[in-house]
């Protein structure tokens, strides 16, 4: 029996990435936290909570790996102590509580560019991120840097939109590692490596996405 939690299931990744794992044979068990209900399914957990409260003794926590595709922006959380509680302080609570439940295999989305010595708020928290999960010692982790993601957003960003839209025109142009993140590839790589990654900590590059993605279409 495989287990996987998503944490950030309600997100353009993770939504993605949960639609996946419902749909692989492979999966017996999903957990997705979430602050919303999700709409049910046979496979699918779904304990509501909310960012100011971790269970730290639900047995659901248990799980054979995990997938965080948890973030927000500095300007939808208001402030950089509110964007950084999300984006730091509540993606590690979880990936803490998951390591101490036995969880082995660990996938994290963050960015290009993630930096903890970056003089910009984002990437330097992503790459806080980044340290901070890796010290916890997953015997798989997977860190999965993508640039501008492409997909549909449940959101309304319309400078987002037209950004995607003239990245999505000059990608015959613009080197790999500049394009549009498709949200779908970056979440098979996050499924794929919550289930079969190897031991060790991995990166895989804005490139390697765009590579990846021009492999599938």
């Amino acid at each position: 029996m495989t287990k996987i939690l998503v944490a950030g299931a309600t997100g353009m990744v993770g939504a993605v990435a949960l639609g996946l794992l419902l749909r692989n044979d492979r999966v017996d068990r999903i957990v997705a936290p979430t602050r919303r209900p999700l709409q049910s399914h046979p496979k699918l957990l779904n304990p509501i909570i909310d960012s100011a409260y971790i269970p730290q003794n639900a047995d659901w926590w248990a799980a054979d790996g995990a997938i965080c595709a948890l973030g927000t922006t500095r300007a939808k959380s208001k402030s950089a102590a509110a964007f950084r509680a999300i984006d730091y302080d509540y993606a590690l609570a979880i990936a803490t509580q998951l390591r101490a439940s036995g969880a082995g295999r660990f996938a994290l989305v963050t960015s290009m560019g993630a930096d903890a010595r970056s003089w910009f708020l984002y990437t330097r928290t992503k790459g806080e991120l980044e340290k901070a999960v890796d010290r916890l010692g997953f015997s798989s982790l997977t860190i999965v840097r993508p640039g501008f993601l492409g997909g549909e957003r449940h959101e309304h960003r319309p400078l987002e939109r037209g950004l995607g839209a003239l990245l999505r025109i000059a990608a015959p142009i613009l080197p790999a590692s500049a394009r549009t993140s498709p949200a779908s590839t970056v979440a098979a790589l996050l499924v794929e490596a919550a289930l079969t990654g190897s031991p060790g900590r991995h990166i895989v590059t804005s490139a390697q996405i765009s590579h990846t993605a021009d492999r599938r279409t």
